[in-house]
């Protein structure tokens, strides 16, 4: 009787082709997310930590037919910023940004007629990457021109910091679903904390600005790729250096490009005349677009570099309103939908955008496509500049410039995933509007 029951539950259960056997089971489906959910609660429900950890992916699952069905499955998990004390659901933690990541291996027996599901063993171990290339601190610090002398207390702390690094590096190189590679950059000796202080913004939260209208999304078919790079309405790359005024150049680039496509007249706008001048964003310390945008019709314009060159540090505004090169009349908030986004931008110009840019610390090259606990879409950081998109083998992708100097990226320019939200790159799409 009990073999009779046993062939029914095979006969019903997807993952299940023979009986006694183990079979190889489909990680993407619904019966391994559920399993996997529950295996997580478990893990939480018997651990000390003070983080709660939650699921990132099924590595492999397989089962077996008993009397009941064993499951074996590998999970990766990942601690989020909420406690074992809070009280909030798992699925709207956010992952913690240098939090610990986990392997587990997990067995689970499950007899449905029993209404009985149980974790018979769970076994955790820190996730290690294996790391491809060499790791040499020296050659780092000589390549990148580090100023720190070889064997003092700062050089040791650096050090400590890059080897860590270098392992997360290899971690997200390993499991990024696009093409993107991470290593070595200029700021693989910072830590999280330096990195999001001198070359982010801090965070960047959206808010209100009634001056802000909704953009109008063109209709009908749009091109395969655009990149207004080729069309004269994006000037080279530029670097903000340790000051967090990418809010700055992300303006810029936008107003760069709107002025040059309305007026014919490519200009290379003045970031310090913001950093120093807008009262309404805090210069280095951070800023939105989307304010700087009040802030610019307040002050009567912006000047060019040349007139009001970048000095990368807050100072007394020196605004001298005979110099202007530029106004804008208002400003348009975009539609979070990548298709509406491409739509406006092949039609209208580029697009300012924040971004989560934990992913972009070691970013080398390629698509980047990262898990969100590397880069958490619901925390922006950084604002950059959409200039174009494409596709490359079976990846959409957006071009985006960046404000660290030329030699970072791709020639200065970060390529990432089209289509999924990837980084939040589409929560906070702005343009200024030009008469």
């Amino acid at each position: 009787m009990l073999r009779l029951v046993a062939l029914f539950l095979c006969a019903t259960v997807a993952f299940c082709q023979s009986m006694g056997g183990i079979t190889e089971g489909d990680v993407e489906g619904g019966k391994a997310q559920s399993l996997a959910e529950f295996a997580v609660d478990s893990i939480n429900d018997g651990s000390n930590a003070y983080y709660r950890s939650k699921l990132v992916q099924v590595n492999r699952v397989r089962t077996q037919v008993v009397s009941g069905t064993l499951y074996y499955m590998d999970i990766i998990i990942a601690e989020t910023e909420c406690s074992n004390r809070n009280g909030r659901k798992l699925e709207d933690c956010n992952y913690s940004d240098d939090g610990k990541i986990e392997l587990c291996s997990i067995k689970i027996w499950e007899k449905v007629w029993e209404d009985l599901r149980e974790v018979e063993n769970k076994t955790c171990k820190p996730l290690k990457p294996t790391i491809p290339y060499k790791v040499d601190f020296e050659n780092y610090h000589a390549k990148f021109n580090k100023t720190y002398k070889k064997g003092s207390n700062e050089y040791n702390r650096r050090q400590a910091i890059y080897l860590k690094n270098m392992e997360k590096a290899a971690l997200m190189t390993e499991y990024e679903q696009g093409t993107a590679t991470y290593g070595e950059t200029f700021f693989s000796d910072m830590s999280r904390d330096e990195f999001k202080k001198y070359y982010t913004s801090g965070s960047m939260k959206p808010k209100y600005n009634p001056m802000m209208k909704e953009a109008e999304i063109p209709s009908g078919k749009i091109p395969d790729s655009f990149d207004w790079r080729t069309k004269g309405a994006v000037t080279p790359v530029k670097n903000q250096g340790s000051c967090g005024s990418c809010w700055a150049f992300s303006t810029t680039g936008n107003i760069e490009g709107q002025w040059a496509i309305k007026k014919n007249k490519l200009f290379s706008l003045s970031e310090q005349e913001l950093v120093d001048c807008d009262k309404i964003d805090d210069g280095c310390e951070g800023g939105l677009p989307s304010d700087a945008y009040t802030a610019i019709m307040q002050i009567g314009g912006l000047e060019d570099e040349a007139d009001y060159p970048y000095r990368g540090r807050d100072a007394k505004c020196s605004f001298d309103k005979s110099d202007v090169k530029v106004n804008i009349v208002g400003a348009v908030n975009i539609s979070s939908d990548e298709g509406d986004m491409a739509a406006w931008l092949a039609q209208n110009g580029p697009i300012s955008i924040g971004i989560n840019a934990f992913a972009m610390q070691f970013y080398m090259g390629g698509i980047a496509h990262p898990w969100k606990i590397f880069c958490n879409p619901s925390s922006l950081d950084h604002g950059v500049l959409i200039v174009g998109y494409g596709v490359k083998g079976s990846k959409p992708y957006w071009i985006i410039k960046n404000s660290w100097g030329a030699s970072w990226g791709v020639q200065g320019y970060y390529l990432v995933y089209r289509g999924g939200g990837v980084c939040g790159l589409n929560t906070m799409c702005t343009s200024a509007v030009v008469a």
